[in-house]
């Protein structure tokens, strides 16, 4: 098992799935700049631009990200590098961006306008990839994979590609996409870490048959996989737990149990003589259904301690220890999914 520094490494890439397309294995994710995370539009330009130099060439925001904001800071800081043709920038829609009807989802009718609100606030011609950030249980997938084909032929976009859809939502957009002789989702975008292994068990083989290319996020779990919750000592203050502190509510026997399982994680890694965020990160690449690994740095020490990870080679030994510690292809909080089952809700169950 080796590594090197963030000073002395070289970013690896590999193809986004079949489309040809180079891509660096971490990709900078973008959601902690602006109101939601780092509010000094400066300092998180500068974030990117280090991202950048540091030979990172794949760029994740959304529209929903701070409400457009991201993706303004997004745009200045490619206008100010000069590197958007060496940018691969992928962004996303669906997200209710004002609370009033048909400004989210997956109709043709907001598909068209958010386009034109992202590439505006992009600053950009084009994007690269265009995700659909959730299914839309209101749409018809037709209508939605029709209007993304459109705007590949307006050039607006050069791929498409789904989040967080489950294994049936995948095989059925590209039954209809094959049926309709329509262009297909490319990539695929779901949560990934070794607390979070549901994936293993269909949607990253599934992925893979289709030749979809994925980006997983939260490779850190969220921040439990930071080294920094350990049995023994206090538990840390977190950005994210002071939005959410539920999320790290440890009387949640769910919570708990991750607790325990990020300390077994943690003392493994001192046991390698890694760091907990590159064993973390290292994992979820050595998976052959990975593409890219999101980082999502706020400050630059952040984005610091994650730029040599995928250099970091992890051998079989390691991986059992790891399968030992959180079971191949479970979820040990199952509200980690990113989906939440909207037909077992009780009003659609008790008809």
């Amino acid at each position: 098992m080796t590594t090197e520094t963030a000073e002395t490494a070289e970013q690896p890439t590999t193809y986004l799935g079949r489309t040809g397309v180079e891509v660096t294995r971490l990709c900078l994710g973008t959601m902690m700049f602006g109101g939601w995370g780092n509010q000094d539009h400066d300092d998180s330009i500068r974030i990117i631009h280090r991202a950048l130099d540091a030979g990172i060439n794949f760029v994740d925001t959304a529209d929903i990200y701070s409400f457009g904001e991201s993706e303004e800071i997004v745009g200045k800081a490619l206008s100010q590098s000069g590197k958007r043709d060496d940018v691969v920038l992928a962004t996303k829609f669906f997200n209710g961006m004002k609370q009033q009807p048909n400004y989210r989802g997956g109709s043709r009718r907001w598909i068209m306008k958010s386009v034109e609100d992202s590439l505006r606030r992009l600053g950009t011609d084009y994007i690269d990839l265009y995700q659909m950030h959730r299914a839309d249980e209101y749409t018809d997938i037709e209508e939605t994979l029709r209007a993304l084909t459109d705007l590949v032929a307006q050039g607006k976009i050069r791929y498409f590609g789904s989040s967080t859809f489950q294994p049936s939502q995948v095989v059925e957009a590209q039954w209809v996409s094959r049926e309709q002789h329509l262009g297909r989702f490319v990539t695929e975008q779901p949560p990934y870490s070794m607390l979070t292994r549901g994936i293993e068990a269909e949607l990253l083989p599934m992925a893979e048959r289709y030749g979809m290319g994925t980006l997983v996020w939260s490779p850190l779990a969220g921040g439990w996989l930071s080294g920094r919750f350990r049995v023994g000592q206090d538990l840390p203050s977190t950005h994210r737990g002071s939005s959410n502190p539920q999320a790290y509510d440890l009387d949640d026997p769910n919570n708990a149990a991750k607790f325990h399982a990020a300390d077994a994680l943690g003392a493994l890694a001192d046991d390698l003589g890694v760091s907990l965020v590159h064993l973390a990160i290292a994992f979820v690449l050595r998976h052959p259904g990975v593409t890219s690994a999101i980082i999502g740095p706020r400050t630059m020490e952040q984005l610091e301690s994650q730029l040599a990870a995928a250099s970091l080679e992890l051998d079989a030994a390691t991986l059992d220890r790891i399968d030992e510690i959180v079971a191949p292809g479970t979820n040990v909080n199952p509200a980690d999914a990113g989906f939440s089952n909207y037909w077992l809700t009780p009003e659609r169950r008790r008809r």
